[in-house]
Formats: structure tokens, sequence, C-alpha cells
């Protein structure tokens, strides 16, 4: 059997430590990046290092950003009374497509899963409670309908509601174009419970 070289034995193994990405996935990514002409290569390197040393954390709701403050939360046509909580600034993203969000958000950097070892002071949830001043009438719990998520956002909701701040959380149900037959038990009873008015 053919040995991979080790210079690119360590690529695969570098695109294998991102989630999501198996070791098929992180062997056809290095091959793609040899294939690559030398500038292209180079491009892409310095893409990552500019990603990694020009950004950082926004000082209010731990978004990327370049600046000291991000374009969400600088911007003055914002709602300032509510703040959405998200796991990851990937959730921004998508929140950010429907178009339909008009207030500010709060990045925690990952969800409570003693499992895993991570508690809540390794989240930014210190960082959320200095936010929640007179201006601040909601905070909306946004993390994924997973045990963890679930258990982050009980969690927060404990340390918040007695600031007299009210907290809510995202309705979960059946996805668009789905068939009931094929939904699991605690998405019906989600979509149950989350039912309203026609």
């Amino acid at each position: 059997m053919q040995q991979t070289p080790e210079p690119l034995e360590n690529l695969i193994d570098q695109f294998a430590r991102f989630p999501g990405i198996g070791r098929k996935g992180a062997t056809r990514m290095a091959y793609e990046v040899m294939s690559m002409s030398n500038e292209q290569a180079m491009q892409l390197a310095k893409a990552i290092e500019a990603a990694k040393t020009g950004l950082h954390r926004c000082r209010l709701c731990q978004d990327y950003t370049a600046g000291e403050v991000c374009p969400i939360c600088s911007s003055p046509k914002r709602d300032r009374s509510i703040i959405c909580v998200v796991e990851s600034p990937r959730d921004i993203k998508a929140i950010e497509r429907t178009h339909e969000y008009n207030g500010l958000y709060h990045v925690l950097h990952g969800l409570i899963s003693p499992m895993d070892g991570i508690g809540a002071d390794q989240l930014c949830v210190k960082e959320l409670l200095a936010r929640l001043n007179d201006a601040v009438k909601e905070v909306i719990m946004a993390t994924s309908p997973t045990v963890e998520g679930e258990a982050t956002a009980m969690y927060l909701a404990k340390l918040i509601k007695p600031l007299g701040v009210r907290v809510t959380r995202l309705a979960y149900g059946l996805p668009v174009g789905s068939s009931l037959e094929f939904a699991d038990e605690t998405t019906l009873y989600r979509a149950m419970e989350g039912r309203g008015e026609l």
C-alpha cells in the first residue's frame, strides 16, 4: 500500500478536525488544495491568516467583527429591547436571512454539555448578563432543540427571569414541505405545543 507523504497526511489531519468533515472529505479537500496553482493555494492560506488575525469578538454580542463593535450592534436601526441568544455566529447569519428579526444578538460560543466537560463558565454568559439593562425587555432563546440546547436555554432563563426580563423560546415543529408520517414523536409534540390560530 502506498504511503501518503507526511505533509499531505498533515493537511488531511487538519481538514479532518472540522466538524462534519470525515476522513474521506478531508482527503478530498487536501487533494483539491494540491491541485490548485501555487497562487491559489497562497490566497487560501492568506485568507485564513487574515481572518484569524483581523477578526475578533464584538465587545457586546461576541459575534466576529473587524471593528470593536459589529455592524448589527452599532446600527441605530436595530431594536435594542430584544436580544436573541444563539449558539454560534453561523446562527446569526441564518436568522438574518429571514429578514424578519430586527433586534440584537448574543453569541454563546457553545452550549452547556457536562458530557463534553463544557460548563456555563466556558460560554459567554456573564457577557450576556452584563447587557441586560432597563432597555432590554425580552431575551429570545434560539439554541438548538437538542438536550444541550434545552439545558442551556433553561439555565439562562433561570438567571434572567429574576431580573424582570421576559424570556421566550423559539417555536419548534414540522418543517415546511414535510409529511406527518415521517416526523418523530418529539417534533410532533413540539408542533402541537407551539400551534397557533389560523
